[in-house]
């Protein structure tokens, strides 16, 4: 039985999940890469699955990963969850989106946040990285950003996201325990990612350090 890979981040041990990744993310791009883009000749993969050779020009072509900022937005008291619109139903997440050319990460985090939700940042705090195969294969920066909590009305890029809107601690730490396994039953109103996905740890990390601040 094979199950989308997605899915599967549901289902699998976490210290399975990198592996699952890897693979999905060389088998995908040994499919789109069999042929050199300098001669159009065919490239031949090593033993190991590596890097792929075009035995015509002498070119090595190694897997290649597209830098990707990912970041969790806070007035203070609120987190900012959006969906787009191929989300499964419910899910809400971090805002995220590549790196432009020349680009830094925090150049690209201002930029991002200030498109799709129309909010300017005031700082931000580097989480931490994570190799994510979707939708070819992207190097996930995240961090956490704060904004004035006097400036919070958001602006949403409809050509970007479906929705965006402002939770509480509450309702995060409710949506943290809200993980559809079963695929037969209707998906919970408010979820969020996976544990395996990084923009479940900053989600997490956000709840944890709303908890200390309360007590």
């Amino acid at each position: 039985m094979f199950v989308d890979l997605r899915k599967a981040f549901f289902m699998i041990p976490g210290p399975e999940s990198p592996l699952a990744a890897k693979g999905q993310a060389l088998l995908r791009w040994h499919q789109t890469n069999s042929f050199c883009s300098a001669t159009g000749q065919p490239t031949v993969r090593n033993q190991s699955g590596s890097y792929r050779v075009c035995h015509s020009s002498g070119i090595t072509y190694y897997p290649k990963m597209a830098p990707v900022v990912i970041v969790l937005v806070s007035d203070g008291s609120r987190c900012l969850l959006a969906r787009q619109a191929m989300f499964p139903k419910g899910m809400y997440s971090a805002l995220s989106g590549f790196c432009d050319m020349g680009e830094s990460v925090e150049e690209a985090l201002l930029r991002e946040v200030a498109e799709e939700v129309g909010l300017e940042v005031e700082d931000l705090q580097y989480s931490g990285s994570q190799h994510w195969p979707f939708p070819q294969s992207s190097f996930m920066l995240a961090c956490h950003a704060t904004v004035n909590p006097d400036k919070t009305q958001v602006n949403i890029d409809k050509a970007e996201l479906e929705d965006a809107r402002w939770f509480t601690y509450e309702e995060i730490t409710e949506a943290l325990q809200n993980l559809p396994r079963d695929p037969r039953r209707e998906p919970p109103v408010f979820w969020v990612p996976p544990s395996y996905a990084i923009a479940n740890q900053l989600i997490q990390e956000w709840a944890n350090h709303q908890q200390l601040s309360r007590k």
